[in-house]
This record gives C-alpha cells, sequence and structure tokens, in this order.
C-alpha cells in the first residue's frame, strides 16, 4: 500500500505555532491521482485531514429555497429551470416571492435546525430595481434572525455585490459547474470567465464564498479533477464547496443521462476535503439517489454540510427528521446544537 501521507502535502507548514497554510497550486495531474487512489486508502486519509481541520466533528444543516422559479434565459442542460426546455419540462414561471413569505420559511428552517438558509432566484444575472431591493430586504430579515444568508442569484457586478455585503450577505453561492474543457457542452449562454468574475466582485466585497460542481452530466474523471483544481486554485478556497450528483430532469437535455455511482460521489467528496481541507464540503443534489450507507460513508470523507429540507429549489431532497438520525449514526454533531436533541 502506498504511503497514507502521500497527499498530507494537502499542507504546508505556517508561521502560526506550527499551523498549516493549505496550498492553491494543485495540478489537475495531482488532483487525478487522488481520485484514483484506493478507497480504503482516500478515505483514510481524507478523514485524517478532517479530524484535523475540523475537530469539532459538526455538521452544518443549510436550506434552500427557491425565491423565484423558472423562465430563466440560460442553456444550463441540468436545469428544469431555463426557459429553452419549458416546453418539454413543464415547469410554470413563478414571480419572486414577497419579503414576509420568504422570512416565514427562514424561521421554520431555523427551528428545524437550519444555521444557514440559502434563496436562490433563476436569474441570468442581477438587475437594479424593485426586485433586487426585495432581495437586500430578505438577505436584512435573514440575518436579523441569527442565520446566515446566502443567495445564489447569477451574474453580478462589483458594486450590487458591495449592496449584498451592506444588506449583511454572509455567502454567495455561485457554482462553476464543471470544469473548463467540459463547460462548453453543458453551458453557452454565460462563459466559464463570466463565472470566474462573479466569484471575483464576491470575494472583493468581503462575502463569503460558495462554490462546487455536478458531476454525472457526461464529463470525464479528468474533467472532475479539472473542476476541482480550478477550486482549489482560489485564494482563499471557497469557505463552503457544494458536490451535486445530476438529478436527470425529463426534458432537459441530459435526462438520459446515468445515475452516478455512489462511490463515485464518495472520491469527490473525500478528494475535495484533501485538497481544500478548511472548506465545509457540501453533500447537496442527487441524495435520494443515494443510499443511507452511502451518505454516511461521504460524512466519514469528509462531508460536513448537507442540504436540509424537503425540495433542493426544484428537486426532492430527504426527509429532515432522517437527516438528523444519519448526523448522529455517523458520531457527528449540527452545527449550532438546535437539532441535536431531535
Amino acid at each position: 500500500m502506498a504511503d497514507m501521507t502521500d497527499s498530507a502535502n494537502s499542507v504546508r507548514p505556517g508561521t502560526n505555532g506550527g499551523d498549516a497554510a493549505p496550498r492553491h497550486d494543485w495540478s489537475t495531474d495531482e488532483i487525478l491521482t487522488i481520485l484514483h487512489k484506493p478507497l480504503s486508502e482516500l478515505v483514510y486519509e481524507a478523514q485524517s485531514v478532517h479530524r484535523r481541520f475540523h475537530e469539532e466533528g459538526t455538521v452544518q444543516l443549510a436550506s434552500l429555497l427557491s425565491i423565484k422559479t423558472g423562465a430563466c434565459p440560460e442553456d444550463c442542460k441540468y436545469c428544469p429551470q431555463s426557459a429553452h426546455y419549458a416546453n418539454e419540462t413543464g415547469l410554470e414561471r413563478e414571480t419572486l416571492l414577497d419579503v414576509d413569505t420568504v422570512l416565514a420559511k427562514a424561521r421554520l428552517a431555523k427551528d428545524a435546525g437550519a444555521t444557514r438558509f440559502c434563496m436562490g432566484a433563476a436569474w441570468r444575472e442581477v438587475r437594479e430595481g424593485a426586485e433586487f431591493d426585495q432581495v437586500l430586504d430578505m438577505v436584512r430579515g435573514v440575518s436579523s434572525l441569527g442565520m446566515e444568508a446566502c443567495v445564489t442569484l447569477g451574474m453580478l457586478n462589483q458594486e450590487q455585490a458591495d449592496r449584498l455585503a451592506e444588506a449583511g450577505l454572509n455567502s454567495y453561492n455561485h457554482n462553476l459547474d464543471t470544469s473548463p474543457d467540459f463547460y462548453g457542452k453543458v453551458i453557452t449562454t454565460r462563459t466559464y470567465q463570466d463565472r470566474l468574475d462573479t466569484i471575483a466582485c464576491v470575494r472583493n466585497a468581503g462575502i463569503k464564498v460558495c462554490c462546487g460542481g455536478i458531476i454525472g452530466m457526461g464529463e470525464s474523471e479528468r474533467d472532475r479533477a479539472g473542476m476541482l483544481q480550478v477550486l482549489a486554485a482560489m485564494d482563499p478556497h471557497p469557505e463552503s464547496v457544494p458536490i451535486n450528483a445530476l438529478v436527470p430532469v425529463p426534458g432537459t437535455p441530459l435526462e438520459a443521462c446515468e445515475p452516478v455511482d455512489p462511490l463515485e460521489m464518495v472520491r469527490m467528496i473525500a478528494t475535495a476535503r484533501i485538497i481544500m481541507p478548511q472548506s465545509r464540503v457540501r453533500l447537496s443534489a442527487g441524495r435520494t439517489e443515494f443510499s443511507r450507507e452511502t451518505q454516511l460513508l461521504c460524512l466519514l470523507a469528509g462531508a460536513n454540510s448537507i442540504f436540509y429540507g424537503e425540495k433542493l429549489l426544484t428537486t426532492a431532497n430527504p426527509d429532515t427528521a432522517d437527516d438528523i438520525a444519519l448526523i448522529q449514526e455517523a458520531g457527528l454533531r449540527v452545527l449550532g446544537g438546535a437539532a441535536n436533541e431531535a
């Protein structure tokens, strides 16, 4: 068996009392080598890194609400909210929810144990005006509840990012989806650089970055490693890294994609943990297709955040009580403690 410390080089000695500094110079080949390790070795190494950087053993519960559904002008081939596929998916357009409705949902999520409330609008980009002002009020309201406020609104500019920061936004979600090489096969209406530019605006505003991707869209293992390489090159690393498994939605161009092998998700979680040791790695969409045992293995491999609640924008999600039981069975605790006695 190879030396278990091979990828201990995921960190370098720092200057603060022997602390270690995460790397930002991973190559795609290095990451691919980690992805290909024997599973037992890979999970062991990921768990070792996880314990080193996350001694508290907590899992963050993040609740996700679609505040504006459908009619998105982007052509993301996995997404039922795209206007390009509306006739095939049958998803009806919904207008932006009012602030009071959103805050009522946030209170319910908090009572159920969530410490982060994420709000998603099916927009190509943020536009100034009454709807953006409403979103700013939502952010203020969620923050006033003592929750982390997160939004995903598409592209934005620096002024808009600054306004979100002033409103109290904690995190902005803007996924890369896949590698730069495979990206054009999935999306043509927005460039990879557009995504990186939005992330730069978010970071410049002092907002935490939530950025990950999707597996199971027909990409190669090198593409998966390439996506992780771009994420790991960010300095600092994204504070949250959601790893999604494609949920093939009838009517979308990717409806016929084969289900993701559960162990491929475990490998992605473990590799993300090793190369981005301080990030919260989030087990995200597609969990309904995975067994309880697979999800437990993902937690053991370093996932320490999950989307919590019955729906992720427009797709199903596991029952909340089942999630609490799963976390407790893994010997972990819910961040914030509110749901630990559920």
